[in-house]
């Protein structure tokens, strides 16, 4: 590592690389183990939570799931409304308080430039405060780093505003004139539902994400699914294997209380849905004649966790009232595979297609040709070097405030087993 400083580096035993979630909850754990450490970020912790949702946004799991390590929303932070859907305001409140909570030493507004390993052993850490060294590093930057707008975007008028979906904030901030949201992921599906209620024309381009139910049964699905223990199956023993890290997330929302969302029913109130998104020409966007089958894949999935939950309920044997089958309110006549955006006077675009990882700053064997992070549950081939916050990292719940803390305990053990061969051979 090259030196731009005239001060020697300073030295911590591991140098934790994000101040989310991910990075907190490992911090939390090496500080109950009383392991020297510093958590480096960027910006201000759990900044994502706090600058990049939109107004109304909402939890789509219930507050209980929220439990990170040593502050379950209840018990410790003492929330009254476990079975509720926190805002961003009250997000940003429990998080926080699980800051003050056990004051991790985070250096925030501090950037990681380089990670590098070096001769000898350890790690060299370049940052826009100075330069450290470290004996282990946990990379727990995330996987929403860099937002995806397709180069076609390029063509569009300055006239039409495009937005990612990290920058949409509520329908006022949009010009007048209909808004075509493209992805139907989380994201893509509340904030085309946020512009749909507050009265706006709405295009929604629908994508492959799946759909689940709200409440099933009596219950909600996500208590159904904890109780049978689907959150806790590995990746590995996961019917879609190691797959299932690259599905989008089921979309459905928190707001008003808790609901599925059935785009259907959407199309049906005046939302105009249309397939994947392809590409632009001239005044025209195109779209895959795929509307159809994305619907009923979407549905397809939300009948399976159905099916699930009435697996469960029959094993278990529990009295659990019983509900009619899923039936289609609404079905396309025809895939629209065109949209011309003066004649619909289309005035905005937001962009919901996801983000990109970014570990430009990680010069470290521990990644694959495609740039995707080698590990199993978060131990990668290069000792010292662990991945914290990665979709599906152990399960389910890996990388969400319900099961972070349990992929950051599973490190722990490796992390304290290095320290100690370290300090054995030092003493030695």
């Amino acid at each position: 590592m090259t030196s731009h400083s005239t001060h020697a580096p300073q030295h911590v035993e591991v140098a934790i690389v994000g101040g989310g979630q991910a990075g907190l909850s490992m911090s939390w754990h090496l500080k109950q183990a009383g392991i020297s450490h510093r958590v480096f970020e960027r910006k201000r912790c759990f900044s994502e939570w706090r600058d990049a949702r939109w107004d109304s946004f909402c939890l789509v799991t219930p507050n209980w799931q929220c439990r990170l390590p040593g502050f379950g929303y209840a018990q410790e932070y003492g929330g009254d409304d476990p079975q509720g859907f926190m805002l961003r305001e009250q997000i940003v409140a429990y998080l926080d308080a699980y800051i003050a909570s056990f004051a991790p030493p985070v250096l925030e507004g501090v950037e990681v430039t380089r990670i590098e390993p070096l001769i000898g052993g350890g790690f060299g850490i370049r940052t826009s405060a100075g330069e450290y060294t470290a004996n282990q590093v946990v990379l727990a930057s995330g996987v929403y780093q860099k937002p995806v707008i397709p180069r076609s975007a390029e063509r569009l008028p300055a006239s039409i505003t495009q937005l990612h979906s990290s920058s949409y904030r509520n329908p006022q901030q949009l010009p007048p004139g209909a808004t075509l949201v493209v992805g139907s992921g989380q994201s893509g599906c509340q904030i085309a539902e946020d512009l749909h209620l507050a009265g706006r024309e709405v295009h929604l381009c629908v994508g492959r994400a799946p759909r689940s139910p709200r409440v099933y049964r009596g219950r909600e699905v996500t208590d159904w699914l904890t109780d049978s223990g689907y959150y806790d199956l590995p990746y590995e023993t996961h019917p879609q294997k190691a797959t299932v890290r690259e599905k989008t997330n089921h979309y459905l929302t928190g707001r008003d209380g808790g609901r599925e969302i059935d785009l259907r029913r959407r199309a049906l109130e005046g939302m105009q849905l249309y397939g994947s998104f392809r590409d632009i020409d001239g005044r025209t966007l195109r779209f895959a004649p795929d509307l159809a089958r994305n619907l009923d894949e979407a549905d397809r999935s939300y009948n399976n966790i159905r099916a699930l939950v009435d697996d469960y309920i029959a094993k278990a044997g529990i009295d659990a009232p019983t509900e009619p089958a899923y039936v289609a309110p609404w079905t396309p006549q025809a895939d629209a595979v065109e949209l011309d955006y003066v004649a619909q006077n289309l005035t905005n675009i937001v962009w919901a297609i996801g983000f990109t990882a970014d570990y430009a700053y990680a010069q470290l064997p521990v990644f694959d040709g495609r740039g995707h992070p080698v590990h199993k549950r978060g131990i990668t081939p290069c000792p010292g070097v662990y991945f914290m916050g990665l979709a599906w990292q152990n399960t389910w719940g890996s990388g969400r405030f319900a099961d972070v803390g349990k992929d950051a305990a599973y490190l722990l053990p490796t992390i304290v087993d290095l320290q100690r061969a370290r300090q054995q051979r030092q003493a030695a």
